[in-house]
């Protein structure tokens, strides 16, 4: 299927587990399973339209602090036992070549999800085919304040002065330093904001808002969405 304009980063807010959870009367934690699986199609649709950089909006600061103990504890299983996947030399990341980045405050997270996450990074770092993004406990606004505390630290120690100071530096600094910006941004689950996800990388982002929960999502929604994505006329501020 041929589609005139393609985004070259996706970033995709991945919401609604819990509420398909709910809906099917079970606990949480059978919608993040649910929503792993279909993080794992998602992966092979973009890499059936050739889009080589995507960023996975997989767990917020926020969600660090307001969700039940009980639930945190079996995402971060989730995550370990998905992430250990991909230290085996047959995983797909070793076959098609995506390097792995995982972008927030990992230090938040417990020890031993640090110690895979960092693995993964590590065994993936000289990949150049693919460029996957998991932001987890991140926040946008908490990865320009990084950014920005980063760029104070040089200018303190007299590594920078203040006229070199530009958006250039700035993106030098975030997480996703070296990644071209987000083209488009999907969120499902139904709600219709951005949530404090890449606020600097996705300013003039196409958004597109789906009402089912992220576990229903299918590659025929993904495939109206590239579609219309390739009809609208981006005007970048002009």
């Amino acid at each position: 299927m041929k589609i005139a304009t393609l985004p070259v980063h996706v970033g995709v807010i991945l919401d609604g587990n819990r509420r398909f959870a709910r809906r099917l009367m079970k606990q949480p934690w059978y919608g993040h399973r649910w929503g792993a699986k279909k993080v794992r199609e998602f992966l092979h649709w973009l890499r059936e339209f050739g889009i080589r950089y995507a960023t996975l909006y997989s767990l917020s600061l926020e969600n660090l602090d307001r969700r039940p103990k009980k639930e945190l504890e079996m995402i971060f299983r989730i995550f370990e036992m998905e992430f250990s996947k991909i230290l085996r030399p047959d995983h797909e990341a070793h076959k098609y070549g995506v390097r792995i980045r995982i972008i927030g405050r990992i230090h938040l997270l417990p020890k031993k999800l640090q110690e895979i996450l960092r693995e993964v990074e590590r065994v993936t770092r000289k990949y150049k085919n693919y460029f996957l993004n998991f932001a987890i406990a991140y926040g946008g606004k908490q990865e320009i304040t990084d950014a920005v505390k980063k760029i104070a630290k040089g200018v303190k120690t007299g590594k920078l002065s203040l006229r070199e100071i530009d958006e250039h530096l700035i993106e030098k600094n975030l997480y996703t330093n070296g990644q071209p910006p987000v083209d488009l941004i999907i969120r499902t689950g139904g709600e219709k904001r951005i949530s404090n996800f890449l606020l600097w990388q996705g300013a003039y982002a196409e958004l597109f808002f789906v009402d089912k929960m992220w576990p229903e999502f299918t590659k025929e929604d993904f495939v109206k969405i590239l579609k219309e994505f390739s009809q609208r006329e981006r005007r970048f501020g002009k």
